[in-house]
């Protein structure tokens, strides 16, 4: 995503560059068709207020965009007002009281450098162009995830817009139901984020990864041996099986696992990540790396050039899974054969949720997480492709707890994201705070026919 410059403006349908500026605001390059009547690209809390107040005149529905990084391009619908928060991106920070204030289009990358002055810290996004409003309202899977917990529950409190127009401050003591539905809502949260204020934590004293590469035969074994070892890797170890047609190294299909730690000393890392020199299958790796010093920062980055480039266009899917790998294998094997063209790959992530967490909307998980990434270059190459990540999945369905808002394709692929008693709280929220259904929903729900494109 580029930075946007400038004072932000009104840009209406049919003017000059409203296209441009349309499409600007997402990551991914594919054009849909839709087009909202305006596109709000808002400086300040004055211009939300306005927009809103525009868009319950005149009718509308409301879309908002922080950073762009839905794949699905759920921000991006037909008609109505689109709201773009990615200039309401400041960054406070009490460095004594380990405390932050951020805007929504505030980017992961930029927090990270701000907090790293003050040897602070806070679980960020993957990619470092991931603005934090929608990352955090869906949970926000984040470096150091699995020890410092989701990214949503180091948020102490919100501000928001609401529909009417009124200013209010969500916290747990005050309008706590707000608060709870803004920690995983996701692209349905009925309000705007002005503000998030952020708990933060102590910056690891080590950050480091160390990666073993497989060629694509050895698929069986490898997802027989993540299964067997997942529930017993530290916390501070974030496994990933990355299986991609041009695996890093051998240049061939392939399967990249990737170990990054975040530990408290060097000696721990390396203990944390020593089970991939004691591993079984060792001796059908192409190659092991030692572990190599690296800040998250830079992880982000380097994954940004081999998988994550611009100007590409996305489908993307994903399950959490609740079956045992030999149910899975099939499934597995035909994602490897029917795989477009690198960069495309597949996640297998080692995720092991604690038992138990706050209590807010964020509510579905398993102890693995598979998603898959199309991604081709040209146009003429979508109908190829399109429907590819999600067919992926729908196959793996009966193997499924249900999907991850972080990569969900609810547009093609309608399918439960949250627990039915949270779905319905929400739900009922939504009518108290929303009366008027200002703000869109999920794709895939209620304005199904919209969606379908």
């Amino acid at each position: 995503m580029k930075r946007p410059r400038g004072q932000g403006r009104i840009r209406e349908r049919g003017e000059s560059g409203f296209d441009a500026a349309v499409l600007a605001t997402s990551f991914n390059a594919r054009d849909a068709g839709a087009r909202p009547q305006v596109l709000v690209e808002a400086n300040n809390a004055s211009d939300i207020k306005a927009a809103l107040a525009r868009a319950l005149s005149q009718g509308w529905k409301v879309s908002i965009v922080s950073g762009g990084h839905s794949w699905a391009q759920n921000h991006l619908r037909e008609d109505g007002l689109l709201l773009s928060m990615a200039r309401i991106n400041h960054i406070e920070i009490d460095a004594q009281a380990r405390v932050a204030k951020v805007g929504p289009g505030c980017w992961g990358l930029d927090l990270d450098r701000a907090l790293r002055k003050h040897r602070l810290f806070f679980p960020i996004a993957h990619a470092p162009d991931v603005a934090l409003g929608g990352f955090l309202l869906q949970g926000g899977f984040g470096w150091g995830s699995r020890e410092l917990g989701l990214a949503t529950e180091s948020v102490i409190g919100v501000d928001l817009i609401l529909a009417d127009g009124r200013q209010v401050h969500a916290s747990e003591s005050e309008n706590p139901d707000l608060y709870w539905a803004a920690r995983g809502a996701g692209p349905g949260f009925f309000a705007v984020v002005l503000r998030y204020h952020l708990k933060l934590h102590p910056r690891p004293a080590f950050c480091g990864i160390k990666m073993q590469i497989f060629a694509q035969e050895h698929l069986e074994a490898v997802y027989r041996w993540i299964e067997k070892i997942g529930p017993d890797v530290a916390r501070s170890v974030e496994l990933q099986m990355l299986m991609t047609p041009r695996a890093m190294g051998i240049f061939k299909p392939g399967i990249e696992v990737i170990a990054p730690v975040l530990a408290p000393s060097r000696k721990a890392g390396k203990e944390a990540v020593r089970f991939l020199e004691d591993s079984p299958i060792r001796r059908l790796a192409s190659f092991t790396t030692p572990l190599i010093p690296m800040r998250t920062s830079h992880m982000s980055l380097v994954a940004n050039v081999t998988h994550f480039p611009p100007d590409v266009r996305w489908c993307t899917d994903n399950i959490w899974i609740d079956a045992p790998i030999d149910a899975l294998l099939p499934g597995l094997k035909h994602i490897a054969k029917t795989m477009p063209p690198a960069p495309s790959h597949s996640l297998w992530l080692n995720w092991q949720p604690p038992t138990q967490r706050p209590d807010m909307a964020f509510s579905l998980e398993s102890n693995s997480y598979l998603a898959v990434y199309g991604e081709w270059t040209r146009p003429e190459d979508d109908k190829k492709y399109e429907n590819w990540a999600t067919l992926c999945m729908k196959d793996m369905e009966e193997h499924s707890r249900g999907i991850q808002l972080a990569d969900e394709n609810l547009g093609r692929r309608p399918a439960r994201f949250m627990a039915d008693a949270n779905l319905a709280k929400l739900d009922a929220l939504r009518e108290k705070y929303d009366p008027h259904g200002l703000f869109r929903d999920w794709m895939g729900r209620h304005d199904r026919s919209e969606n379908e494109t």
